[in-house]
């Protein structure tokens, strides 16, 4: 009995322990907020390919900064690095009509190359555009950096659905476009970052020239704002196993990968690469894909072809 009573503490204290370790953590994680960083696609870090940011409006500076203090606060390093990405992307896109943001899955913080997928989907958007006289700008956007450190701050943030993270980038939009005249933002995400641009989404649900592309939304995720915005879960050759939740067919496929009982081409689909996920897998070309998104942007944004 003794022995079984000095078991029974040793357990109570690990879970103590444990309990304590798990809101530390979160406290950690809370307290953490990564700046995100935006890229040109194909080009690099919007804040190193645009270095010169003599040509900005002191208004449009002083409005930069004071967004910068409203969000990171006493943080100067982040400050900073906010207020040099978004005058840079505000050089960026004062001359164009578009701007597409991407938004990748997993930890988020791939950039398109790294997403074959939606690299075509990116070009074929891109094309789209163009074709209907408009002048695109395809950003990515990098909510978490590869850290230990970020990586519990993205964990705490998904299961909330994205509350700090997506206000910053809403906040980032918010700004261009109301110092951008006509300028139209499509918010698009894949996977995990199709939970992270709903939330985006529903703070600029009262902006009508905010609209969104998703693909792949995670099987545990009701998508709450759906004006303006277009979801793909079917890519129209294979079901999304994981957006249907279907998980015995992702331990299947996952299993028969592990013995090489399948090649990549049967199952391309990927959840963290390598958790396998049939039909979790998005490319410009499928049926399924292109259809849907020429039908969104010529339905909303076909009158472009009379502007020029």
């Amino acid at each position: 009995m003794p022995k079984m009573m000095i078991n029974l503490r040793k357990l109570g204290i690990l879970l103590v322990l444990t309990v304590v370790l798990l809101l530390g953590t979160t406290l950690f994680a809370l307290s953490y907020a990564d700046v995100g960083l935006t890229d040109i696609v194909g080009e690099g870090e919007v804040s190193r390919v645009v270095p010169d940011l003599s040509t900005v409006p002191e208004s449009v500076v002083e409005d930069a900064t004071a967004l910068a203090r409203e969000l990171f606060g006493d943080y100067q390093d982040k400050y900073n690095d906010f207020v040099s990405q978004l005058l840079a992307t505000y050089v960026e896109a004062r001359d164009k009509d578009f701007v597409v943001i991407f938004n990748s899955g997993g930890w988020g913080w791939n950039l398109p190359e790294s997403s074959p997928g939606w690299r075509s989907i990116l070009s074929g958007i891109k094309s789209e555009l163009e074709s209907l006289g408009y002048r695109p700008l395809l950003l990515n956007y990098r909510r978490t950096t590869q850290s230990l450190r970020s990586v519990v701050d993205e964990l705490a943030e998904v299961v909330r659905a994205y509350p700090s993270k997506a206000r910053n980038l809403a906040r980032q939009v918010e700004f261009l476009t109301s110092h951008i005249p006509d300028l139209k933002v499509i918010v698009a995400g894949e996977s995990n970052g199709t939970i992270f641009s709903d939330s985006v989404m529903r703070m600029l649900r009262d902006n009508p020239r905010v609209y969104s592309i998703q693909t792949g939304t995670p099987f545990w995720h009701k998508n709450r704002a759906l004006e303006r915005t277009l979801v793909v879960n079917n890519n129209g050759i294979v079901p999304d196993s994981f957006s249907r939740g279907d998980i015995p067919k992702m331990l299947w496929a996952s299993l028969k990968a592990l013995f090489g009982l399948s090649s990549d081409e049967e199952d391309p689909g990927r959840i963290l690469r390598y958790m396998r996920a049939p039909g979790h897998d998005y490319r410009w070309h499928y049926p399924g894909v292109y259809s849907q998104i020429t039908d969104f942007l010529e339905k909303n944004f076909g009158s472009g072809r009379e502007r020029y």
